[in-house]
């Protein structure tokens, strides 16, 4: 644990008690502050108390006594409403933050990469960490992928923090300042938490608040958003990388193999668990964020090929009567369901859940693709409806009968390339308690299905 002594003999309340929030407090009180906790949950309050930390209600807090307010990633900061406690905080002039500002002040001497992107942030924080701890560099990843920043280790100088954030992390974030700082791309998502995709823009483009022109900037231009911040005012040096050879890119993916201004890096057809331009774009941002970060060409082409891969991430779970069965419940955009949907081209697909805003008509161009869909959660009727006419689909009602019936119709069609695909463009809430859940739950009914099979070794869950 890294404590937090900025705030030792004052008080400070933490707001929302998951993984990080529980992290935060523990870290302020190993720094010498007063800590009083809170969540809306009563589960949350429970558990809590039962390790021992003492609960403050904040609408019954003075405070006038508080030094600070250090909000969870999950409470609502200004959408649909702010809660009741950040408005108490403002009106009594107490600071609101979260845990990853704190942490760059309590490691003052640490380097940090940050990466933010609507999707591809968990695969390429991932994949930087690997080629950091490959060329013996000390890393530790953490963030909103896995361990929450004050569970990681101290590292020192030398080491690197990898550090995935989403948008609602960065809204915490005032002038944090990040070595290295990566933006993948900007897609609609979470509007029901900023409210306009103005904010959501705003939050993203908050991970380069604190650099000047010592640090750099990672910034994919594939999509019209981030480009249009690659060429805004950023204040460090912005290296541009592209997963489709963009014009303009400093280090793009060209015909499948990585290159930059020194010319061939790496052919990504060797990298197995980096399939397609998505994750091209990956390794570009990765490759980059190595680079700036001190290592050179052929260190990073040697532990790109080795990168292992993460969970619920086009993990492929088992071949079965020839059949692969991938799980990609991580896609829980549209967006991110496309670039699943792209590499395959024979997919029977399994989606649907909690839908995000504008369901998946962006998807339309990839329905050629779709050999057919199979439907599930409360998006299902809104799904039916956009693919009438143009995509054989069923209503499966949940993942168990989804998965079924994608095996019986694979058996009987034999389509060459076939894929089971668990792609959801949704959220997981409906029915599951997150993606994870829905990705483990999704394994587990692949393992119990009848046939022939080429089993995967299972990937180690993320926490």
């Amino acid at each position: 644990m890294i404590p937090v002594r900025e705030y030792a003999g004052r008080r400070v309340l933490v707001l929302g008690l998951a993984r990080s929030g529980l992290a935060a407090a523990r870290a302020l009180i190993a720094g010498g502050a007063e800590v009083g906790v809170w969540d809306d949950g009563p589960a949350g309050r429970a558990a809590a108390a039962a390790a021992g930390l003492a609960l403050a209600d904040p609408a019954a807090e003075d405070w006038s006594r508080v030094a600070a307010l250090v909000m969870s990633p999950g409470v609502p900061l200004t959408h649909p409403a702010p809660h009741p406690a950040v408005l108490a905080a403002r009106a009594a002039g107490v600071p609101v933050t979260g845990d990853i500002q704190l942490f760059r002040r309590a490691c003052p001497e640490a380097r940090i990469c940050a990466v933010t992107g609507t999707n591809g942030k968990s695969t390429t924080t991932a994949l930087i960490g690997h080629i950091l701890t490959s060329a013996g560099v000390p890393a530790a990843t953490g963030g909103n992928l896995g361990t929450a920043a004050f569970d990681l280790p101290r590292l020192g100088p030398d080491g690197v923090y990898v550090l995935e954030l989403s948008s609602f992390q960065l809204d915490l974030v005032d002038g944090a300042t990040f070595e290295v700082a990566v933006l993948l791309n900007v897609a609609p998502d979470h509007l029901d938490r900023h409210g306009t995709m103005a904010n959501y823009v705003a939050a993203k483009q908050r991970i380069f608040a604190g650099q000047d022109g010592r640090r750099t900037a990672v910034v994919g231009i594939d999509d019209a958003v981030a480009a249009a911040i690659a060429d805004g005012p950023l204040a460090a040096g912005v290296v541009r990388i592209s997963g489709a050879d963009a014009a303009g890119a400093d280090v793009r993916v060209a015909d499948g193999v990585l290159t930059d201004a020194e010319g061939p890096v790496l052919d990504l057809a060797r990298a197995a668990t980096l399939p397609g331009s998505h994750n091209a774009q990956n390794a570009a941002a990765a490759f980059a964020a190595a680079r700036a970060l001190g290592l050179d060409r052929a260190a990073v082409a040697r532990a790109i090929p080795h990168y292992p891969g993460l969970p619920h991430r086009q993990e492929l779970v088992a071949v079965i009567d020839g059949v692969p069965y991938v799980n990609d419940s991580k896609a829980t955009n549209a967006d991110a369901a496309a670039r699943a949907l792209a590499c395959y081209d024979a997919v029977y697909w399994i989606a649907g859940g909690v839908p995000k805003a504008g369901g998946i008509a962006a998807l339309a161009p990839l329905f050629g693709r779709i050999a057919h869909a199979f439907l599930i959660g409360e998006a299902a009727p809104d799904f039916a409806r956009t693919l009438a006419g143009r995509v054989p689909h069923t209503v499966a009602g949940d993942l168990a009968q989804a998965l079924r019936l994608a095996q019986e119709r694979a058996a009987s069609e034999r389509r060459m390339g076939a894929v089971v695909l668990l792609s959801p463009a949704c959220a997981s809430f409906d029915q599951f308690r997150d993606f994870e859940d829905r990705g483990n739950r999704f394994r587990s009914l692949v393992s119990a299905l009848p046939g022939r099979r080429v089993l995967i070794a299972p990937a180690e869950t993320a926490a």
